[in-house]
């Protein structure tokens, strides 16, 4: 079981992260974990330049050993990046102690304060010490989970969880990952025309 948009109660448990953009602008936050993969990500690099759109990458540290070159394209083409832990810890499963040195870790390899829990599962004791200045990072959450993780799910599914869910300022959850390139390889170019037609824009988020 898992939520396709995050309510408020969820967000009020945890006012500190950022769920969504404010304003009402024609802006949607595309965002990808569990990359640099060696196909799912030069395929979305591909779609977004086709758009000319913009996105976040929460990057798993040793996915950029692997695929450094990968990871260096995300970069050079102007794509946001954050960080995803360094194998990719569930924190509500990790002692803290070991959670927090696999994100520092990952802090060595992207420059970015951007942050991202592994299924979205943190505890609020390691929350707390994102915002202490060993790490000052800001965790990004969303608000449309397209559910490419899903092998349950049909594609024409995972888009229309996008296209019914997203709306002005919105971070949009999608993976670049192996299990998720099925469903995604076909949600995303459509997602991304869809929202064209109807004036949005895809920015990437700001690393600083």
């Amino acid at each position: 079981m898992y939520l396709l948009t995050s309510p408020w109660w969820l967000r009020a448990l945890y006012p500190a992260f950022t769920w969504r953009m404010p304003g009402d602008e024609k802006v949607i936050y595309l965002t990808f974990d569990d990359g640099p993969h060696p196909q799912a990500t030069p395929f979305v690099l591909e779609q977004l330049k086709k758009f000319h759109a913009k996105a976040s990458f929460f990057c798993i540290g040793k996915n950029i050993v692997a695929e450094p070159g990968i990871y260096r394209q995300v970069l050079a083409e102007e794509h946001s990046v954050g960080n995803h832990t360094y194998h990719h810890y569930n924190g509500w499963k990790t002692e803290d102690a070991i959670y927090m040195e696999d994100i520092r870790k990952t802090m060595e390899l992207v420059p970015s304060k951007l942050f991202r829990p592994p299924y979205g599962r943190i505890k609020r004791s390691q929350a707390k010490q994102l915002l202490s200045p060993r790490f000052s990072l800001r965790t990004i959450m969303w608000d449309v989970l397209s559910g490419d993780f899903d092998i349950s799910l049909q594609p024409e599914a995972c888009l229309n969880n996008v296209l019914k869910h997203t709306r002005p300022g919105s971070i949009v959850l999608f993976h670049d990952s192996e299990k998720a390139f099925p469903r995604m390889r076909y949600a995303l170019p459509r997602m991304l025309a869809h929202f064209s037609e109807k004036g949005y824009r895809f920015a990437a988020m700001d690393m600083g």
